[in-house]
């Protein structure tokens, strides 16, 4: 048997990130009522999200920190409703963030998945985000019990892609890096970062996108596929 130890990704490769946080937003628009100022929930979501995404790129990058990230997504939706105020686009935020740690949608075979690897494998979570939803998102999801811990980006000091949380995460899981497997969904945070620590990398890619500057050591559309491959 070639890997060991499995460092996988949480979000969109194991929990439904996207699913999840729209059901929240979702709830926040019309608890919140957000209808003050936008047509539809639809018409919302479509501005935060691509907003979202874009902040999350730049935290990848270093070039934001957390609480930068954390305040500008919802103060960009509040600011046309006159809502600019740190305390009250962060009680916003803390309410988006509580939800969604209630949410339990995983992406479809994960269980299944989980179930074949941990006879065979050290499974981890190596993830970006943050602690205190991470922990509740494990435990509430039913994911937990799978694995050995979760390494994040605070504790390493340094996000996905950079080579350095991957270093940090060999060293702290004992891990030897040709025994290892990176398993995740994000090209650039993922597998490029995975590909930067000569770390192997099996991307899960449902939407059929193309690799960028390389091939990955493995590509899948199904989490089921993996079983195939390990």
């Amino acid at each position: 048997m070639k890997y060991k130890n499995l460092f996988i990704d949480l979000d969109d490769t194991l929990w439904d990130t996207y699913h999840n946080n729209k059901e929240c937003l979702e709830e926040l628009y019309t608890d919140h009522h957000f209808d003050r100022y936008y047509a539809s929930f639809e018409a919302f979501f479509a501005i935060y999200w691509p907003h979202n995404e874009l902040l999350w790129k730049q935290y990848r990058a270093g070039e934001i920190d957390r609480q930068t990230l954390i305040i500008d997504r919802f103060r960009y939706m509040l600011r046309p409703m006159g809502i600019e105020d740190t305390k009250a686009v962060l009680a916003v935020n803390n309410d988006f963030l509580r939800r969604t740690t209630t949410k339990t949608r995983l992406v479809p075979g994960a269980i299944e998945l989980l179930e074949y690897l941990r006879p065979s494998y050290r499974l981890y979570i190596l993830s970006n985000g943050f602690r205190e939803v991470q922990d509740k998102k494990l435990r509430n999801s039913g994911l937990a019990p799978y694995f050995k811990r979760m390494i994040l980006s605070e504790d390493a000091g340094i996000q996905k892609p950079h080579k350095g949380i991957f270093d940090f995460a060999l060293i702290n899981t004992n891990s030897r890096r040709n025994e290892t497997l990176m398993i995740g969904d994000c090209f650039e945070a993922d597998i490029f970062g995975a590909r930067q620590s000569r770390i192997d990398q099996l991307w899960f890619n449902p939407q059929g996108l193309p690799p960028q500057e390389f091939t990955p050591t493995y590509t899948v559309s199904r989490l089921e596929e993996i079983k195939t491959l390990l």
